[in-house]
């Protein structure tokens, strides 16, 4: 393909997005420098077509940043749902026999077994303050769940003065009716008297640390500590399992640093999941516009609020902001208008052998399954799947027996296998 239609494909791809609504404070994702490796663009490539950008000014980095090519999955796939019986639903965790962790946000952690029966809540967990987008959140089995029964959650935690993203561990009793030898391990720092951003997404690595994604909690105020490095505020943290600070963290020892932090300038990151190589990679909120796709690498500093594809709520722009600047990481990937990730997953399994690879991602605002086509660290294609069930889709794991579960993120959440259809 020449060059100058591509540029006159991309014109019109930017034309021909449709008018996005305009978002509360409360911010629409609750309310209801590394360039990848470039791939060879496709002759016939239309992207999904989801209207007006809300920035339409903001132009990509480079070819492929955003508005990849739409895609359709071949294997036919069938959606069971386990149960309509959940509040607002924020994790799903599978268990190695099959049956399902899963957090609702006002305070309840619960398993459903494989078949759908809700059992009764686990004792034991904190209490947690589950005002605006806070609560009980994500929930991760840890690295030795199969001899120790351990598990790791984080919620948001009520402190003197406000609150913040906490996260803590416990033994899961052998009947599974409750938590024992509770300990917190990590209360991010500071304290912050608000109800927006706190993250927050588990994941331990090959290396047996664990993640967490936190966010800049929103308020114009405390947005730029997610660029200071002696707040917690807008960062990835890297702890061991029993919430000590590996010496080879990036920031060990150095001064005003705090040592857990392991990468910074993150808005809110409610998706993280790591790939077949043992990658980090996370999934954003932007503001309005901006939603991002990053791979996150040890040290790197990516942006918020100093570089972003995205604008206030208001519609003016993000104070001093540009989309790209040296010094900080290019997003592998946006979207604007926003999607609001929330979850994700790079499938991994069997059961659909044309989705291995894959980056799999939960939509609030798009009220979407997000199917990512990854190859070289670009997004060469992307699918919104079961948009006709109208619901937010909160959080998206794999279980061990290949399907994908998903929970919704609605008053009566539900619970959903998705496997190939027979």
């Amino acid at each position: 393909m020449k060059l100058s239609r591509l540029i006159l494909l991309s014109a019109i791809g930017m034309a021909m997005m449709g008018t996005s609504c305009n978002e509360e404070k409360t911010t629409q994702e609750e309310k209801d420098p590394q360039e990848p490796v470039a791939t060879a663009p496709q002759e016939d490539c239309q992207p999904i077509d989801r209207g007006t950008a809300s920035v339409p000014e903001q132009k990509p980095t480079f070819e492929g940043q955003t508005r990849a090519c739409a895609i359709k999955s071949e294997t036919a796939i069938d959606v069971q749902v386990l149960t309509k019986s959940l509040e607002k639903p924020w994790a799903v965790e599978p268990l190695p026999d099959g049956n399902l962790l899963v957090t609702e946000k006002p305070g309840r952690m619960r398993i459903v077994s494989a078949t759908g029966q809700i059992g009764t809540p686990i004792a034991g967990i904190p209490k947690v303050d589950d005002r605006g987008q806070g609560g009980l959140l994500d929930v991760a089995l840890g690295p030795k769940f199969g001899s120790d029964r351990m598990i790791y959650w984080s919620y948001t935690e009520p402190r003197q003065g406000g609150n913040a993203t906490s996260v803590a561990r416990g033994v899961l009793s052998e009947d599974r009716t409750r938590v024992e030898n509770v300990q917190v391990i990590f209360q991010a720092q500071p304290t912050y008297d608000g109800t927006m951003h706190y993250g927050s997404r588990l994941a331990f690595g090959r290396d047996g640390m664990l993640y967490i994604t936190l966010g800049e909690r929103s308020d114009i105020e405390i947005r730029p500590q997610a660029q200071q490095m002696n707040s917690h505020m807008g960062k990835i943290i890297r702890i061991a399992p029993d919430g000590k600070v590996p010496n080879d963290n990036p920031f060990v020892k150095k001064e005003n640093h705090l040592p857990e932090i392991w990468s910074a300038g993150h808005r809110n990151v409610q998706a993280a999941t790591f790939n077949d190589a043992g990658e980090l990679w996370i999934v954003e909120h932007g503001a309005q516009g901006g939603d991002e796709v990053n791979k996150v690498e040890k040290g790197k500093n990516y942006g918020w609020p100093l570089v972003t594809f995205g604008e206030e709520y208001s519609g003016e722009p993000i104070p001093s902001s540009v989309t790209t600047k040296e010094g900080f990481v290019d997003p592998i990937y946006y979207w604007d208008p926003v999607i609001a990730p929330s979850g994700a997953q790079f499938y991994t399994g069997s059961a659909f052998p044309e989705w291995k690879g894959n980056l799999f991602v939960g939509g609030l605002r798009e009220q979407a399954l997000v199917r990512l086509r990854m190859e070289n660290n670009r997004v060469t294609g992307e699918e919104h799947l079961l948009k006709d069930r109208n619901q937010r889709v909160r959080d998206v794991r794999q279980g061990p027996d290949g399907a994908l579960y998903v929970v919704t993120d609605q008053q009566n959440g539900e619970l959903w296998k998705i496997t190939p259809k027979q």
